[in-house]
């Protein structure tokens, strides 16, 4: 299992604490640079996970990822800039939990085949 961490509204490496414990036993945490600091490694680590995060510029020492498996990141981007292209998701029409998760997985039914 993978987790993928992606861009919010705040300083992202702030709120890491709250999702990191939803990746309990992943292989892997996969996250673009703005989690690159010492504290998300560190969480990272203590979960027993690999972090695929890419060094900032200003890192002294540069840690070496894995490419390909950073490029899974990208798939789950676009995936989800798929599912904004449908209205209806993208409005959130639905106004309790339980339709709008239902309405994703059709759309993601949609999608897939596609």
């Amino acid at each position: 299992m993978r987790v993928v961490l992606g861009p919010g509204q705040q300083a992202d490496c702030r709120r890491v604490a709250d999702l990191l414990p939803a990746a309990e036993g992943a292989a892997n945490v996969l996250a673009d640079k703005a989690y690159d600091t010492d504290a998300v490694l560190a969480q990272v680590a203590a979960l027993g996970a690999q972090a695929v995060i890419p060094s900032k510029k200003n890192r002294l020492v540069p840690r070496v990822i894995d490419r390909n498996l950073y490029r899974d990141r990208n798939k789950v981007e676009r995936f989800f800039s798929r599912l904004k292209q449908f209205r209806r998701l993208a409005t959130r029409y639905e106004k309790t939990a339980s339709s709008f998760l239902g309405m994703v997985h059709f759309v993601s039914a949609i999608l897939w085949l596609r």
